[in-house]
């Protein structure tokens, strides 16, 4: 689907509001304005567009409600929902979302950050259906390869990398959707994933926690690292972004991220029979902010009682958070980086995985821009 091509459907009781987003969205997509959620029901009958912004606040019927007979409906649930709010409120924020809403929107628009919300997921919601299709396919092809002589196993073979390449890039979509409600992570999930690589091949070669990982698929794993912060999704964007430190309460709403993003992953897991890629992405998003005094959270788990992945993402994910710059904090150098986690060994960190870092540790370096490769 291009987006320019698109059906976009503005559900608001303001005039103003419709007004400025279907400005702002005009020309790219076919926009349809509609004053309330009883007259969008009567307008799907006969056009089902392909995302729909729908206020949260509408007399007689609230988004909230209008969003449970979309998602009851087989003819509309698949038609993705953002928010559109004036409220600045997490818990029902959090209840939208979980009520299947892919995002929210704050009014009043910005129309420039307007279109490119909205640009995006309808990009990211057609790439959702052309791998759908295709990996309606390939099940298919898959079913069909049950009924050929055993001496094709290099087909079989074949078709089953094919279906984990797709979902290495299903996943990865959502990874993108991640980063994009974050800006100042761009290219944290690619770098955590280089160096998440070049510490466990040293601990191999080392010959290091020999038992944990000796029944770990790198295939597998190192792709599925790329979830760990999955739970994001569902914090707000003004924390995620904001300049300066968080209080107390936003850092309590950041934390959830961890636990939110196990509980995604396990949705994602209860509909499929194939889930050791999901299995590594679960430990991987649950344990990398505990710590090794057990100071961490969300279980305040201690010493080898946090999974050795946890313990592994820990270090590269505090290396690439110190190196990279945020909204509350410039970036430190390499050296700077590598005496903090060298001061976090037995603390914040495994000693013996920051014994391993040291040896490493200037591939991390060559993630950083002005680096020598």
């Amino acid at each position: 689907m291009d987006n320019e091509c698109a059906r976009v459907m503005l559900v608001d009781d303001s005039v103003a509001s419709l007004k400025i987003a279907k400005n702002a969205l005009s020309d790219s997509c076919d926009v349809f304005t509609v004053p309330s959620a009883a007259k969008m029901f009567d307008l799907l009958e006969r056009n089902k567009p392909h995302l729909i912004l729908l206020d949260v606040t509408m007399p007689e019927m609230d988004g909230f409600e209008a969003i449970k007979i979309l998602k009851a409906k087989p003819e509309t649930q698949a038609i993705p929902v953002i928010f559109l709010t004036n409220a600045n409120d997490p818990a029902s924020e959090l209840e939208g979302l979980s009520l299947g809403a892919i995002d929210y929107i704050a009014k009043p628009f910005i129309p420039c950050l307007l279109l490119k919300r909205v640009e995006l997921h309808l990009t990211v919601n057609a790439q959702k259906i052309r791998l759908q299709e295709q990996a309606a396919k390939l099940e298919l092809q898959r079913e069909q390869l049950k009924y050929f002589n055993k001496n094709l196993q290099a087909m079989v073979t074949e078709k089953t990398n094919k279906v984990f390449h797709l979902q290495s890039a299903i996943f990865s979509i959502v990874t993108d959707l991640v980063e994009s409600r974050d800006s100042a992570t761009g290219g944290h999930v690619a770098r955590t994933q280089r160096n998440l690589k070049a510490l466990i091949e040293k601990l191999q070669d080392l010959e290091l926690y020999q038992e944990e990982m000796q029944e770990w698929d790198l295939e597998i794993l190192l792709p599925s690292a790329q979830l760990h912060d999955v739970g994001k999704i569902a914090n707000m964007d003004s924390i995620l972004n904001k300049m300066g430190a968080l209080t107390t309460d936003e850092f309590e709403e950041i934390k959830k991220h961890v636990e939110l993003g196990v509980k995604i992953i396990e949705r994602i897991e209860a509909q499929t029979s194939d889930n050791d890629f999901l299995q590594y992405a679960k430990i991987f998003a649950g344990a990398h902010h505990e710590k090794w005094d057990g100071s961490g959270y969300p279980k305040g788990l201690a010493g080898k009682d946090i999974p050795l992945l946890g313990r592994l993402m820990a270090i590269v994910d505090v290396y690439d958070a110190l190196t990279f710059i945020r909204p509350y904090k410039e970036a430190l150098s390499h050296e700077e980086a590598v005496q903090i986690i060298l001061k976090g060994r037995g603390s914040h960190f495994d000693p013996v995985l920051v014994d391993v870092f040291m040896q490493v540790a200037d591939q991390f370096a060559l993630a950083i821009p002005g680096s020598r490769q």
